[in-house]
C-alpha cells in the first residue's frame, strides 16, 4: 500500500525494526544502496526475527532506481528541514515516504528533486537533533495508513 525509502541506512538494527513494521502494515521497503552493513548482518536479522519472510524489501543501486520503482506515487521527504508536518499531508496508496541517513539525513540536492512532492518534519520539543529513523518511518507509515483506515488489518 505505501512505500517506505531509506537513503543510504547505515545502522543495521534501524532497517532490522524497519522489516518487521512493514511485514506489520503490508508497506515495502525500499532501501538505496550502499549500504553500511550487509543484508545478512547478523544485528540485522536480530532485529527483524522473523519477519524477513513476511515483508517485502527491494534493495536499489541508487536513488534514482528507488524513485523510478514507486512512480506515479506521490513522494514525501522526512526532513527537520522542513515546515510542513507529516500529519498535515493527506496521503494515498502508493505514496512513499523518503528518509535519510541515520547520521546525515537526505542530502539537499535529494530534498530538492522534482520527483520529490514535499518536505514533511515529525514535531519535536527544541534543543534535539533527530528521532531514530526506524522509528520516525513507523510514525509516518501508521500515520498514512491511519488515513486510509487501516486497510487490509
Amino acid at each position: 500500500m505505501f512505500h517506505v525509502i531509506f537513503h543510504e541506512p547505515k545502522i543495521p538494527p534501524n532497517t532490522g525494526n524497519a522489516i518487521r513494521m512493514v511485514a506489520c502494515t503490508g508497506a515495502t521497503l525500499h532501501l538505496v544502496e550502499p549500504l553500511g552493513y550487509e543484508l545478512s548482518d547478523a544485528h540485522l536479522r536480530r532485529a527483524g526475527l522473523d519477519y524477513h519472510d513476511l515483508a517485502r524489501v527491494v534493495v536499489h543501486p541508487d536513488v534514482d532506481a528507488a524513485l523510478a520503482a514507486v512512480a506515479p506515487g506521490r513522494v514525501y521527504a522526512f526532513t527537520g528541514h522542513a515546515t510542513t508536518g507529516f500529519a498535515e499531508i493527506r496521503y494515498a496508496p502508493g505514496d512513499a515516504l523518503l528518509f535519510g541517513t541515520e547520521t546525515t539525513g537526505l542530502p539537499a540536492d535529494l530534498l530538492a528533486d522534482p520527483r520529490v512532492t514535499g518536505r514533511v518534519r515529525i514535531p519535536m520539543v527544541p534543543g534535539v537533533r533527530s528521532m531514530n529513523l526506524s522509528n520516525s518511518a513507523a510514525i509516518g507509515v501508521y500515520e498514512a495508513w491511519r488515513q486510509q483506515g487501516y486497510a487490509g488489518a
